[in-house]
């Protein structure tokens, strides 16, 4: 790792550390939007590790592998906040699922499922179940919600730290609080696709695995259950105190 004058050989490096580039940028590929490309993550990754390398002076130790992971991050990040990384008409059709899901849970005092999602919507279920593929990764909270309330940026809060679960999304204690208990309403299917990702840190396939079900159909159950949660913490009425909801399995 070292040349000839005994100074860190970066080339060397560099290929040392590409897996965890990539790796970094399929765990974050899974939470965004398919309009993201994996090669435009990995390209601001590899910066972040150009950049890693040039600041870090104590070895390449562990400690500079933890190190390197935030430079990674951080530089995928800058990516994303440069590009319109959520088109307009994702956000709308994210919206539009949130706000069916609250007016059924409002009119029935229960967890609506897929098909009466898709009634709502008037579309038919496969025409819904697309739609959950097309928005996948669509984030826990909008960046208009935290600069709106909060002044913070979204995308370093719950995008920075890859290994938190939901419950940690979230800084605000009352808001972590009501997400814990909108996190126990969701179906148990929904619940069990949460655990597996968040807390067992298992990758889609291998959640599909356990479930029994395709890799886009897990991608399906998680787009469903962020937006779920979205609705009960960010949908209309979700300041005011909020009606119990029974589980639907």
């Amino acid at each position: 790792m070292y040349n000839a004058a005994g100074q860190l050989n970066k080339d060397q490096l560099v290929q040392r550390f590409a897996p965890l580039v990539r790796r970094i940028a399929c765990h974050l590929m899974a939470r965004l939007p398919a309009s993201v490309q994996i090669d435009d993550l990995v390209q601001n990754g590899m910066l972040g590790l150009l950049d890693a390398l040039g600041r870090f002076e104590a070895g390449v130790g562990a400690q500079f592998e933890a190190y390197a992971a935030q430079r990674v991050r951080g530089a995928m990040l800058d990516g994303l906040r440069e590009n319109d990384w959520l088109p307009r008409s994702l956000r709308r059709n994210c919206r539009r699922i949130e706000a069916a899901i609250t007016e059924l849970e409002q009119a029935s005092g229960r967890v609506p499922t897929e098909s009466e999602l898709a009634d709502s919507l008037g579309m038919t279920l496969a025409d819904y179940q697309e739609m959950l593929q097309d928005v996948r990764g669509h984030q826990l909270v909008y960046i208009e919600d935290i600069v709106a309330e909060r002044g913070e940026d979204f995308l370093e809060r719950h995008l920075v730290d890859e290994s938190a679960d939901p419950a940690r999304l979230v800084a605000d204690e009352e808001l972590r609080r009501q997400l814990v208990q909108a996190i126990k309403l969701l179906p148990e299917r929904e619940q069990l696709m949460m655990a597996l990702y968040y807390e067992r840190d298992l990758n889609l396939r291998e959640i599909g695995e356990v479930m029994g079900v395709s890799e886009s159909r897990v991608c399906q159950l998680h787009s469903q259950a962020v937006l779920r949660l979205r609705s009960r913490l960010f949908g209309d009425g979700a300041r005011n105190s909020r009606a119990k909801v029974e589980r639907h399995g």
